[in-house]
């Protein structure tokens, strides 16, 4: 038995040595402001290192290659916890700048809200635009999913509906992104090692959604979300909130802890109370799931209507020149309203 257990811990020592090893060559990799053949080195040399610590471990040196790869692995940490996320990098265009705000009473200023006219990915007609929006008037909320990379993920949207005094609404749609840098694309693996800062975006819906239909392909659905009157205002000026502290101080992007979801998530946690964490927040394209089981999506129809219905990406390519192109999209989604 002693000799099993001995034998036990050291497996589980040399596990442990193996994954975070395999986390600081990924760190290195990534975040070393170095050249390929630097940065190859020196995943190569830490490699070596825990190899080298694994070995001794089994040897007999349990103490000395516990403290010799313990006091290097709390260096390397204490180099991660200085990376900081910078406001001042040649962003690209769609990200460039910040969404601002101010209030008066129940209207809202936004500044810097995009409303680009895409062509195609790198062909746009750039525009920053300043709106107002009364929250005596805000009607709607609604959930966009964008599918780019299968069942399980999709990017998320929220979009909010204000009474235009027309008999329409007005849209507003805000989307918690990378920052991309110019040349930059998305990794799912570098965002776990900051090597994006967040970018708050406030746009119009021809601009924001039609991008994903009708230049990237992206397959979109779009879902309206029971909310009080109350909740709606919390959740939008909750937007307004973070962004105003992103303008004041970057923050990274993270794969697991603050994305897309997660962040819009947290938000309507603090509003609400008593949602339930979810791996549906993660595996982000099964999120209507998980807002039909908390009772959030139109009551008195099946999810399938309601995924069925929602889908939007046809008549977004066919509302691709229409002026009223958040009216086009939503015929035939069931609404608030229209559920007694």
């Amino acid at each position: 038995m002693m000799k099993f257990s001995k034998a036990l811990g050291r497996c589980l020592l040399t596990l442990l040595v193996l994954l975070t090893a395999a986390w600081v060559v990924l760190a290195l990799h990534y975040c070393l402001p170095w050249s390929p053949v630097g940065k190859l080195a020196a995943c190569v040399l830490w490699g070596a290192f825990a190899l080298a610590a694994i070995a001794l471990l089994w040897r007999g040196g349990v103490g000395r290659a516990l403290l010799a790869y313990g006091v290097a692995f709390a260096m390397l940490l204490g180099w991660w916890a200085r990376i900081e996320p910078s406001d001042s990098r040649a962003w690209t265009d769609d990200v460039s700048r910040h969404l601002q705000a101010s209030q008066a009473g129940s209207v809202v200023t936004l500044g810097n809200v995009r409303n680009f006219d895409w062509r195609g990915d790198t062909d746009y007609t750039p525009r920053w635009e300043s709106r107002r929006y009364d929250l005596d008037r805000l009607r709607s909320v609604d959930v966009a999913l964008s599918y780019w990379m299968g069942p399980a993920i999709a990017h998320t949207l929220v979009s909010f509906g204000f009474d235009d005094g027309q008999g329409g609404t007005e849209q507003v749609a805000f989307s918690i992104e990378i920052r991309k840098e110019r040349g930059e694309s998305f990794s799912a693996i570098a965002g776990f090692f900051k090597q994006f800062e967040l970018s708050l975006i406030a746009a119009d819906e021809r601009d924001i959604l039609r991008v994903r239909t009708n230049v990237r392909g992206e397959d979109l659905y779009l879902y309206r979300v029971a909310m009080p009157p109350a909740a709606m205002r919390s959740l939008f000026l909750a937007y307004i909130a973070e962004a105003d502290a992103l303008a004041r101080q970057p923050r990274f992007y993270d794969t697991l802890t603050a994305n897309c979801t997660t962040i819009v998530y947290e938000m309507a946690q603090t509003i609400v109370g008593g949602l339930p964490l979810d791996w549906r927040l993660l595996a982000s394209g099964y999120l209507p799931e998980y807002l039909n089981d908390v009772g959030a999506l139109v009551p008195g129809h099946a999810l399938s209507t309601l995924r069925s219905a929602g889908r939007i990406t046809d008549r977004a390519q066919a509302a691709n020149a229409d002026p009223r192109f958040s009216q086009a999209i939503r015929r035939g989604v069931p609404s608030i309203e229209a559920t007694p």
